[in-house]
């Protein structure tokens, strides 16, 4: 027999081998089911913000969707003055999101949640100013809902507006103070300016990213939207004991957080827990800014894998 008719045979043989698990050795443990995650961002941000962090809870197996609010990201509608760089008119042009409510915004979560139904009940993660949203989506249709996580964010039960709470003195950073842009009653929205200039920019950074560094910080800023609706700021989330209440909580604090200082995080732990005492929030700690989607995503992922 030739060299060539060996190796014919030899791989022949090979081929008709049994393919059962004995022939392939042990096999790997299977990996526990996977949970859904729905993410909310929080003021001016959108949904590609999550990017890092979403990829990283999908690999862990869970199943992970990110949408963007109305009025932001891919829903963003903007002053013609952001576009044209005229800051003067910029500080006085009402916003073209300006009738945007909070319902409007609920009812966006609520949809998406519908969508997600089917085995276990969604984690709805709200960070910052998604905190009232989720809050809001909470009291509406809690039965949608397996857990709320607040990350860094609102949750605004008995002064009932996150505004309310932005005006105690717990709030006060000393960081941000000079970033809004004209008179929010007057545009219809809380105003930044994602298209300022260095100095601004830098502003921004060490209020709301203050652990990202400047190179890195860019592509999350120059993806803002200039404008948050002023009703989600404003509004009365409705909370109540029966309805959002009965829903299993978590909340993860930043302690290096500049823009929602740990002082207001932990009042709002506090008075949610007195508001429903037999169901009180699950306490999660990071040691980051306002931005952990940014700063420390793998991080992130894994506290949000953990949860409940």
């Amino acid at each position: 027999m030739n060299r060539r008719d060996l190796l014919r045979n030899t791989m022949l043989g090979a081929a008709t081998l049994p393919l059962g698990a004995h022939a392939l050795g042990p096999q790997p443990a299977s990996r526990p089911a996977g949970k859904t995650f729905l993410l909310v961002h929080g003021a001016w941000h959108n949904a590609l913000h999550w990017g890092r962090v979403a990829r990283h809870l999908s690999g862990l197996g869970h199943r992970v969707v990110s949408i963007d609010l109305p009025g932001h990201g891919l829903n963003a509608r903007f002053p013609s003055s952001y576009l044209t760089g005229d800051r003067k008119r910029f500080a006085e042009e009402p916003s073209p999101q300006a009738s945007i409510t909070l319902d409007d915004c609920a009812s966006a979560v609520i949809d998406a949640l519908k969508a997600l139904q089917g085995g276990t009940r969604p984690l709805l993660v709200g960070h910052s100013a998604g905190g009232t949203v989720i809050t809001r989506v909470g009291e509406l249709a809690p039965e949608l809902i397996g857990r709320l996580v607040y990350l860094s964010a609102y949750c605004p039960l008995r002064l009932k507006k996150p505004s309310a709470y932005g005006a105690l003195p717990e709030a006060k950073t000393g960081y941000g103070e000079t970033l809004f842009i004209g008179n929010p009653a007057t545009l219809g929205a809380v105003r930044i300016n994602p298209r300022g200039d260095a100095a601004y920019l830098e502003a921004l950074r060490t209020a709301y990213y203050n652990d990202v560094d400047s190179r890195d910080f860019l592509p999350f800023a120059l993806t803002l939207t200039p404008d948050l609706p002023l009703a989600l700021w404003t509004t009365e989330v409705g909370a109540t004991r029966e309805r959002w209440g009965r829903i299993p909580r978590s909340y993860i604090r930043c302690t290096k957080d500049r823009a929602l200082a740990p002082a207001l995080q932990e009042l709002m732990i506090r008075e949610a827990d007195a508001l429903t005492p037999g169901n009180p929030f699950e306490q999660k700690t990071l040691d980051a800014s306002h931005s952990p989607f940014a700063s420390q995503p793998e991080r992130l992922a894994e506290l949000l894998a953990g949860l409940g």
